[in-house]
């Protein structure tokens, strides 16, 4: 059996290969900012500058943490923007509908302080999910998860994350998730009119939204008519992949990119009609599998006339 490293090392290759062989007239020249974690330590801007540099990236996570100084920030915001680097976002992530007021309070409370942060440094956008009901596990299925009355805490909380805030440059945004609201094209455009909030905005994963055989064996169509209606709103996106095993019932599993059936080549056509929105990669092990994820995503962004960096 092949392991997902060798799968992964095959498909770059061989996507290089028909890059080379391609003849003809190539695509008007298109961008896509990809960024990621990084591994190396830094003490300063300058080094975490460099380090984005040294993996190719032209789009990162937020450098600091919610206590940092507004000095230390402002350091951070104009090396990123001295250096053409995308501050892409800042996760919160956490349980607001919490079914214990408590845990779900706290968890407000954190999605306010990455908001603040957010907009403090001038990042894209502050980013969490929904949560869900399960009293378990902050991001596990729920039979309430897809409700109507949850649909309706979703939107009273969301606003008062933002009303509490108030951002002046950032968004605050739900990820898309299987079983959870915003679990759809339309779910979301459901919640941005209800939310109502000039400051609230969409990320996209595709991946989260492939929950069935369909969505997997026709995600590129997914992923084609979500940017076709909610594009210009996405202000940040994540990179994996995902394939169906031969089960004798549906079972998904999350896999790194190149090695699953995500239609990358379109994923990064719709990117790059919107190309402030960066790709960001991530829940991957080691520098390895970011490096060769980051390889295979560049080759499909090569072979269709796209630059991803």
């Amino acid at each position: 059996m092949i392991d997902r490293r060798e799968f992964q090392t095959m498909a770059l290759s061989a996507v290089l290969a028909a890059g080379v062989a391609r003849t003809g007239k190539t695509a008007e020249a298109k961008r896509v900012r990809l960024g990621g974690p990084i591994f190396e330590k830094y003490k300063n801007p300058e080094e975490w500058i460099a380090a984005l540099k040294a993996w190719g990236y032209s789009a990162a996570y937020c450098p600091v943490g919610v206590d940092a100084s507004d000095a230390v920030v402002k350091e951070y915001e104009q090396a990123a923007a001295e250096s053409g680097i995308t501050i892409a976002e800042v996760g919160a992530w956490s349980n607001p509908i919490d079914p214990d007021p408590d845990k779900a309070k706290e968890a407000i409370d954190k999605c306010k302080r990455g908001l603040e942060l957010a907009d403090r440094i001038g990042a894209r956008c502050c980013v969490n999910i929904c949560g869900s009901r399960n009293p378990e596990k902050w991001d596990g299925p729920h039979q309430d998860n897809l409700t109507r009355k949850t649909f309706d805490l979703i939107v009273t909380v969301t606003q008062e994350i933002i009303d509490a805030v108030k951002p002046e440059r950032s968004y605050f945004t739900l990820e898309t998730m299987p079983w959870a609201y915003p679990d759809s094209t339309e779910s979301y455009q459901r919640l941005v009119e209800a939310i109502a909030r000039e400051r609230f905005a969409v990320h996209y994963d595709p991946v989260n939204l492939v929950c069935s055989p369909q969505r997997y064996f026709r995600n590129g169509a997914m992923i084609k008519k979500f940017f076709d209606a909610l594009g210009p709103q996405v202000r940040s996106c994540h990179a994996k992949d995902i394939i169906l095993l031969n089960d004798l019932t549906t079972h998904l599993n999350e896999t790194p990119p190149g090695t699953g059936n995500l239609d990358y080549q379109t994923y990064l056509r719709e990117l790059a009609r919107f190309p402030e929105a960066p790709l960001m990669l991530e829940h991957l092990q080691s520098p390895e599998e970011y490096k060769a994820a980051g390889g295979y995503v560049r080759a499909e962004g090569a072979a269709i006339g796209i630059e991803v960096g």
